[in-house]
């Protein structure tokens, strides 16, 4: 399996125009930072429409930062030390609030409709607008 980091970018630069911000965001993703977690799946609803679910099981809405910068969507969790009563003794940590990042480049057409947090999935829709100029059209020959 390829990846960003062994495709050679002077090898697409010869035949790429004004594509420039785009590989820089590209090769600039750190996509090894987080590991696996937390696992997500990106899903193409239709040609205009998608939605990323992240499997966040034990995190609340409260726990989370969503950001859209510069085409870079990132999801990481807050900060958060958990404490117990003073009462309560924990016998075993299995669970735990391990902090994360995970970002996601976008292309310029893609917006950010809204984000619900459900039964421990984070679902982030997205959608694909298509300004006139870029749709197809016929061209009359005169």
């Amino acid at each position: 399996m390829n990846t960003l980091a062994t495709i050679d970018r002077n090898r697409l630069t010869p035949f790429t125009v004004g594509f420039d911000s785009l590989l820089d965001r590209l090769f600039e993703t750190d996509t090894h930072s987080t590991g696996g977690f937390p696992p997500y799946n990106i899903i193409k609803n239709d040609d205009y429409n998608y939605s990323i679910e992240m499997a966040l099981a034990g995190y609340s809405k409260k726990d989370l930062e969503i950001e859209l910068k510069e085409g870079i969507l990132s999801i990481s969790s807050k900060e958060n030390e958990e404490k117990l009563d003073e009462e309560t003794t924990l016998i075993h940590k299995g669970i735990s609030h391990r902090h994360f990042k995970r970002s996601f480049t976008l292309s310029d057409e893609m917006k950010v409709k809204d984000a619900t947090m459900k039964d421990g999935m984070l679902i982030i829709s997205l959608e694909r607008i298509v300004p006139d100029h870029k749709k197809p059209q016929m061209i009359e020959v005169k």
